[in-house]
């Protein structure tokens, strides 16, 4: 409940300071008497599309600590949270990137993800189910995996392509009602229902074909991470934790956060194509089939 709660409060804020700002800005409205004004509705579709892909980039860090209760490591009280921060501290250096903020939450789910606004200021948080049942080679493949997508830059390539499918679906879905409102109901004054019902209907049509194209820069993001991880970690040790992964079932993570997690649920069909992660036996198949050298 919680989780909705702020996932609804945070979507409400990101849409009430992206309106006021396209007023501040001084934008006109895109619907006029005589059709469509294209620029203004271009630049409304690139504030929204862009601004709330931006918005929710920017406070990711707080939104995960807040939803999925993460405590941050500031001083180690035990040896295994010292262990952690010592291995990411260990692995960012690595990977040439700032060390990001390290957290455990309260899981029994063998689960973990990165997150944040860039790559030098990230964090990485594990479950304490994670702790509990994986073995310390196991633990530190997935630590190197969730590394590996904060220096990629995981964050920020998702948050830009949501941005740029959302543009696509918001000017789209309009240009298409605005079009079936003048040429097939013959509306030739202002807007009428078939406009807004239309673009109801085209953006659900629309939203569907971009989430499958996220999904699927999710995915070959995901091949990259487990790569990334068998570099930092060692690639048998990343080959048994995805292993270890397919016996334990780990649970799903909140939305924004599952494309970064270590793994992601089954699926087939068309089911397929929305997942975020690829099923785990590909991603296991994928690192055997590349020899050490093409890892390092």
């Amino acid at each position: 409940m919680k989780r909705i709660v702020l996932f609804l409060a945070t979507n409400l804020a990101i849409v009430l300071v992206l309106s006021v700002t396209m007023r501040l800005l001084g934008v006109e409205p895109y619907l006029t008497a005589q059709g469509l004004n294209l620029t203004s509705l271009l630049i409304f579709a690139a504030v929204m599309g862009f601004g709330g892909s931006l918005i929710s980039l920017a406070i990711s860090k707080w939104v995960a600590k807040k939803s999925m209760g993460v405590q941050v490591i500031e001083s180690p009280s035990n040896q295994t949270e010292a262990w952690l921060v010592e291995t990411v501290r260990k692995y960012s250096a690595d990977a040439g990137i700032k060390m990001p903020e390290v957290g455990i939450f309260n899981s029994p789910e063998v689960n973990a993800f990165a997150t944040g606004p860039s790559k030098n200021n990230s964090l990485v948080a594990v479950s304490s189910g994670l702790l509990q049942q994986m073995t310390r080679e196991e633990a530190e493949a997935v630590i190197g995996h969730e590394v590996a997508h904060a220096a990629n830059g995981d964050m920020v390539t998702m948050a830009l392509i949501q941005g740029v499918v959302n543009t696509f679906v918001m000017f789209l879905s309009r240009v298409i009602g605005h079009t079936v409102d003048r040429v097939v109901f013959k509306n030739e004054q202002g807007h009428g229902p078939a406009f807004f019902i239309t673009m109801i209907v085209a953006e659900l049509v629309l939203g569907i074909l971009a989430s499958i194209i996220v999904m699927w820069f999710s995915r070959q993001r995901e091949f990259r991470a487990d790569r990334g991880g068998a570099s930092l970690a060692g690639k048998q040790n990343m080959i048994a934790a995805l292993e270890r992964l397919q016996a334990t079932h780990s649970g799903p993570l909140p939305e924004k956060m599952a494309a970064f997690g270590i793994s992601g649920g089954g699926g087939s069909g068309l089911k397929r194509l929305f997942m975020t992660h690829p099923p785990l036996e590909e991603r296991i198949a994928a690192l055997k089939a590349i020899g050490q050298g093409a890892i390092l």
